[in-house]
């Protein structure tokens, strides 16, 4: 994965919720929900120094939001808790801003 792949990218989460770290870091997951990362990759991803990552993340894993998927080795590799209530909360909230958004730039269209 490029490094800071997503180190520029502002979802809907993020414009409308703020840039948090821990945000971030729910978002990346979200927008990867099939996918197993490390969390070397997921701080390379977002371009997020191993600091701030290592502030936020164990409260993800500790409340269950991002869960263990797969072990290699001593590796760890982490994916989001899609049955977690907030997970569940995020994912409806972006889909219902993001056919407001497309509503709203539909009715742009019409009217230009």
């Amino acid at each position: 994965m490029p490094e800071e792949l997503y180190a520029g990218y502002r979802s809907i989460l993020i414009r409308t919720l703020g840039d948090s770290p821990k945000l971030r870091i729910i978002d990346f997951f979200l927008d990867n929900p099939l996918f197993d990362f490390t969390k070397k990759e997921v701080m390379e991803a977002l371009g997020m120094s191993k600091r701030t990552f290592y502030k936020y993340f164990p409260d993800l894993e500790k409340y269950g939001i991002v869960i263990v998927s797969k072990r290699i080795g001593r590796a760890k590799l982490y994916r989001i808790n899609l049955k977690h209530p907030l997970v569940e909360m995020l994912r409806e909230y972006e889909r219902k801003m993001s056919l407001q958004i497309a509503e709203k730039e539909a009715a742009a269209l019409e009217r230009a």
